[in-house]
């Protein structure tokens, strides 16, 4: 068997395992970062086992509220039934079923068992708020839920990672709050890499919404408040203007002709277009609101005829609709 390099020294790869599993956790500490941002550090020993690929990796929280518990999941620690957490979790009638929410790892230390996640505390007019901020408004050290992750035990723990960048050197990043944990992650990723140049923007609800980084110095990230006007008001105009001001960075992946895009109803359909980069040079991933997203894409790959190959662009959420399970 083949150990991990970033993990204990005692975790083995095992042939078969599934890439995730459900861990069984505790609320360590609540941090306030900022008026939206609010960083949950998980711990349980079994997370010695978590599979820390960082990026845009993305994890599942199933967070209970009242009678909609953890009980009828059956997860043990590391138990075989642990695998068919979800159909457990779809079975349960909706008065009993935990809200299931999608993240992103800030930061793993798995030596620590410990596991950060930021979550967003989106304003909300009262009694609107969803079962997820309403967890997060209500969490104390001691609170108890399951997080689902990357096994580090598995061979296939890289899935969940839609950062694909291949051989490109000149990067743009673009999404909203829900994106800003991933993104400062994966500049975070490029130091050392002094080939590299990135370039990224994160619009927040308030102007003193930021997260901490350690951003190396050939790249640079731009926050954007933008008040009580729209997801994505400040984001597009942004991300387009940037562009038009550094053709030469796309120059080498743009594609004569037309590229034809799916139509698709970001209020049906999930938006999640993130492909193997064909070339070299350019390279851009984009996520946040979908529909802001989908403008994106549009802005990016019709007008501007950018190769649909090189840029990732993905909904992660819509407003006024739950995650889709």
């Amino acid at each position: 068997m083949q150990t991990l390099d970033n993990v204990e020294a005692t975790v083995a790869v095992e042939p078969g395992r599934p890439a995730y599993r459900p861990f069984l956790v505790r609320v360590s500490r609540v941090c306030r970062l900022s008026p939206s941002f609010r960083q949950v550090t998980f711990a349980a020993p079994e997370l010695r086992e978590f599979g820390d690929d960082g990026l845009d990796q993305r994890i599942k929280l199933i967070l209970p509220e009242g009678a909609r518990g953890l009980d009828g999941l059956g997860i043990g620690a590391g138990s075989s039934a642990d695998a068919q957490w979800y159909g457990r979790w779809r079975a349960l009638p909706d008065e009993r079923r935990p809200a299931l929410r999608t993240y992103t790892v800030r930061r793993a230390r798995p030596r620590d068992a410990e596991v950060d996640v930021v979550l967003v505390d989106h304003e909300s007019a009262p009694g609107t708020a969803g079962p997820a901020i309403r967890w997060l408004r209500a969490a104390v050290p001691g609170d108890q839920v399951v997080l689902v992750g990357p096994d580090a035990r598995s061979p296939d723990r890289h899935q969940g990672i839609d950062w694909r960048p291949g051989a490109a050197t000149r990067l743009l990043l673009a999404g909203d709050e829900t994106a800003a944990p991933a993104i400062v992650g994966i500049l975070e990723s490029l130091a050392g890499r002094p080939d590299v140049s990135a370039r990224a923007f994160v619009e927040v609800p308030d102007g003193r919404d930021r997260l901490p980084a350690e951003v190396p110095a050939t790249a640079r990230i731009q926050w954007l408040a933008r008040g009580p006007r729209a997801t994505g008001a400040l984001l597009g105009p942004a991300v387009t203007d940037w562009l038009d001001g550094h053709a030469r960075w796309v120059d080498a992946v743009r594609v004569a002709g037309e590229q034809p895009l799916e139509d698709v109803d970001v209020d049906r359909e999930l938006l999640w277009d993130s492909p193997d980069p064909a070339g070299q040079g350019f390279y851009a991933w984009m996520a946040g609101e979908a529909a802001a997203v989908k403008a994106l894409r549009r802005a990016i790959v019709t007008d501007r005829g950018v190769d649909r190959r090189q840029v990732a662009f993905m909904g992660y959420w819509r407003r006024g609709q739950a995650e889709r399970n």
